[in-house]
């Protein structure tokens, strides 16, 4: 778990350190114009976005090879994590060769866990039908002594012709 923490931090930092230049550049410019506006009295809000987009743009043009170099350390170092470390430190982690050597659910294909059902394989050959209760099974949970089908009353009758129209 630590080093999934660890790993987290490393990605804050790579993020900050990726963003910082870009951020610092746009405030420095944006500080510089806006000295210059206010001496001038030129209160254009064009005049200040146009330096900050062209110098943002050029810090990301001089040092993009140098974060995409930090971006794919910080993925190449995540994959390692992901498919090297955390496997071989988690013992209950199943190894990668588990179903070369196991035949997962073969008993369960066979037969339902109750004896008196039908085999799955069975229900696989006729899965176009739709396999039923026999009549006499049917109905047998409604055995309270209420009405199979109970009626509505004036209400529930009165809603349901609202909603027919």
């Amino acid at each position: 778990m630590e080093i999934l923490l660890e790993f987290f931090a490393k990605g804050l930092v790579t993020m900050l350190t990726i963003a910082m230049p870009c951020v610092l550049t746009a405030a420095c410019v944006g500080l510089v114009v806006g000295i210059l506006q206010a001496v001038t009295q030129v209160q254009e809000q064009t005049i200040a976005a146009a330096p900050k987009i062209f110098s943002v743009f050029m810090v990301i043009i001089i040092m993009g090879t140098g974060y995409l170099q930090m971006l794919t350390n910080v993925f190449v170092e995540g994959a390692n994590i992901a498919f090297e470390v955390i496997p071989q430190s988690e013992p209950f982690v199943l190894p990668h060769d588990y179903y070369n050597y196991t035949k997962p659910f073969i008993d369960e294909m066979k037969t339902d866990v109750k004896n008196d059902m039908t085999p799955m394989s069975e229900l696989l050959k006729n899965a176009a039908t739709f396999p039923t209760a026999p009549q006499s099974d049917k109905f047998n949970f409604l055995r309270n002594g209420s009405k199979e089908i109970p009626t509505p009353d004036f209400t529930e009758r009165k809603k349901i012709m609202e909603n027919k129209r």
